[in-house]
């Protein structure tokens, strides 16, 4: 069968000649026999998609701990609106959709137990730091498939690694979900705070919705259709002056009114409380993680590190059942 080698033709005759083409990957960090039907970016998207690490998420936080009603994202739902955002921009540029869709999914794989509020707690206990980029890769190298990894390609690990604003990946596609990735969360947190009434579209300053629009589709659209205008047939991904500059102006709104808001936020010290005597827990009695984590000590790794990753996979449920398990009286538990 050619599937693959068909495939790979298509996309060598079809797409932008900017594009990262299957057939051009720097490769995996382990030598692997090729799959006869799909291109290596499509092999790594499907990998994440099947992996521990990927479901988790939809029992992680996005921004509300603990939100009464069905419709709040999480951070599983969250992936998805980046991957429907990147691959409808990567579309529109003829980029590579599966390379775009495999960072994307994968961007967050690393991301803790109660959103960013684990993270921060994490960062200031583990003792070589925590940052969820980073852990997301370290994940599918190292902790997914019983330490044997998921042995991606260098051009995905890179999109996840480099997916944060202060960061910049190396190709076009991993470009695209780092972008994509501010613009679904500044849109789907703005919806999710009006859902929760910690504010109104009225909240929003006029000068930003003047230019994006005022209501979530319309921002959509105006970044979405942005990009696509002032990226196409370009060797870089980037919005008009005008456009950025409101987009940056929304998220330090955001910044400011939700994410540090208390009403929204308001759980975050007991989440972070949590954590802390979760990891001080484990560091007295690290015979309660699971073996195979135990063996990763047993091979060299540092034992602040493994709790950290062990943490850091547990979704809010598990995190608050541990507890309960470790210092809840019995008789108080809620059955």
């Amino acid at each position: 069968m050619l599937i693959r080698e068909n495939i790979e033709l298509l996309e060598q005759n079809y797409l932008s000649k900017y594009a990262a083409l299957s057939r051009n990957s720097r490769g995996r960090d382990r030598q692997e026999a090729q799959c006869d039907i799909r291109p290596v970016y499509q092999r790594d998207r499907d990998r994440i998609l099947h992996c521990k690490a990927f479901r988790r998420l939809k029992h992680k936080t996005q921004v509300f701990l603990t939100p009464k009603g069905d419709h709040y994202r999480t951070r599983l739902t969250h992936t998805l609106e980046v991957s429907q955002n990147a691959r409808t921009i990567a579309k529109a540029l003829r980029l590579n959709e599966d390379l775009v869709e495999a960072v994307a999914l994968g961007h967050d794989l690393g991301h803790t137990p109660f959103g960013h509020a684990g993270e921060d707690m994490l960062n200031e206990i583990c003792e070589d730091g925590f940052k969820h980029n980073e852990q997301s890769v370290r994940i599918v190298e190292k902790l997914e498939k019983d330490g044997q990894g998921l042995n991606l390609t260098w051009e995905v690990r890179d999109g996840i690694l480099n997916h944060q604003t202060s960061l910049m990946p190396a190709t076009l596609e991993g470009k695209i979900v780092r972008l994509s990735d501010k613009i679904a969360y500044i849109n789907h947190d703005i919806d999710d705070a009006i859902r929760a009434r910690v504010l109104s579209e009225e909240d929003i300053p006029a000068e930003y919705r003047n230019i994006l629009g005022t209501t979530t589709r319309k921002r959509l659209d105006t970044m979405i259709h942005n990009i696509v205008t002032n990226s196409i047939e370009k060797n870089e991904i980037r919005m008009s002056e005008e456009v950025e500059k409101a987009m940056q102006g929304l998220r330090n709104f955001m910044f400011h009114n939700v994410y540090r808001n208390p009403r929204a936020k308001v759980e975050e010290e007991r989440a972070k409380a949590l954590l802390s005597r979760l990891f001080q827990y484990y560091s007295e009695h690290i015979d309660q993680l699971p073996r195979r984590y135990l063996n990763m000590m047993e091979q060299g790794e540092k034992k602040e590190r493994v709790i950290c990753d062990y943490i850091a996979g547990m979704t809010d449920q598990y995190a608050i059942a541990k507890f309960e398990e470790y210092f809840m009286p019995k008789a108080w538990q809620v059955n």
